[in-house]
C-alpha cells in the first residue's frame, strides 16, 4: 500500500485529500489550524495539529518510505513552504509535490527539495481557456508544455466518414485515441470500418494549437500576443497532538 502525507488543507491540499482518502488508507494529514484537522480527520488514517515548519514535530510524525507528500500552507506563509520542503527533503521523501503562486517562488521551492511544483490558478486557467474559447470542446488538460489531451465534437463535415477516410492525423496532426458514442458515458476503441457518428465525441491528444484548431477555436494564424495565450497559461512547534 502506498502511503501519502498532506501538509497544510488548503484548497489544493482538500481537492488532493479527497481523491487520495479513496485510494489509500495509508493517509496523514497535517495542518497548524485545528479546524480543518477536526472537520477531515476521518478521511485519514493519521490526522495531527502542530507547525509543519518545526522540524523534528514532523520527523516524529512521518514514518519512513513515504512515497509522496503534498505540501499546500498557504501563499501568505512562503517561509513555512520552504522549511517544510527542506526538512522532507532530508527525511528521503520520494515525491514533494508543492503549491506556489509564482514562478520565482517555484524555482526556490525545487532547489530545496521540491520534486513537483503545482501553480494551482494557472492550471486551472489552462483547462478552462480553450473552453471558452471553442465550444466544441469539453474537456481539455495539459499534459506539457505542448501537448494536451482533449474531448472534442465531430465537425459536420467528417460525419459518415471512417477514420481512415477523415484522416486526422494528416490532416490536423492530432491521433484519435478513442471515441464516446451518443448517449454512452464510456470511451470505447475504434476499428477501421466504424463510420464517425455526428453526435460522437472524440478524444484526441495532440499540440494545443491543432486541437483548438480543429475544434474551432480559431487558435492557428492567430497573430499578436492572443496568439501565444495557451502556451504562456502552460509556462507556466513541536507538541503537536495526534487527532483521531
Amino acid at each position: 500500500m502506498r502511503q501519502y502525507a498532506i501538509v497544510g488543507l488548503g484548497s489544493f491540499g482538500l481537492r488532493m485529500l479527497e481523491r487520495l482518502s479513496a485510494l489509500s488508507n495509508e493517509l496523514i494529514i497535517i495542518d497548524r489550524d485545528s479546524e480543518p484537522v477536526q472537520r477531515h480527520k476521518d478521511m485519514a488514517d493519521n490526522a495531527y495539529i502542530f507547525d509543519a515548519a518545526d522540524e523534528e514535530a514532523l520527523r516524529r510524525v512521518l514514518p519512513e518510505g513515504l512515497d509522496a507528500v503534498i505540501v499546500d500552507v498557504g501563499s501568505d506563509n512562503f517561509e513555512s513552504a520552504v522549511l517544510v520542503t527542506s526538512h522532507l527533503k532530508k527525511l528521503n521523501v520520494k515525491d514533494i509535490i508543492v503549491k506556489a503562486d509564482t514562478e520565482e517562488r517555484g524555482e526556490i521551492l525545487t532547489l530545496v527539495g521540491a520534486t513537483r511544483i503545482v501553480y494551482a490558478d494557472r492550471e486551472a486557467a489552462a483547462r478552462l481557456m480553450p473552453l471558452i474559447v471553442s465550444p466544441a470542446l469539453f474537456n481539455y488538460m495539459p499534459i506539457g508544455s505542448n501537448l494536451v489531451i482533449a474531448e472534442v465534437a465531430i465537425p459536420e463535415r467528417y460525419a459518415g466518414m471512417t477514420l481512415a477516410e477523415a484522416s486526422l492525423r494528416q490532416r490536423h496532426n492530432i491521433n484519435v485515441v478513442a471515441i464516446r458514442s451518443p448517449g454512452s458515458t464510456e470511451y470505447q476503441y475504434f476499428n477501421a470500418e466504424y463510420r464517425l457518428n455526428r453526435e460522437d465525441i472524440l478524444l484526441v491528444a495532440g499540440q494545443e494549437k491543432d486541437i483548438t484548431a480543429f475544434s474551432g477555436g480559431g487558435a492557428e494564424g492567430r497573430k499578436g500576443p492572443a496568439a501565444g495565450i495557451f502556451e504562456g497559461l502552460l509556462k507556466g512547534k513541536s507538541g503537536g497532538r495526534r487527532q483521531k
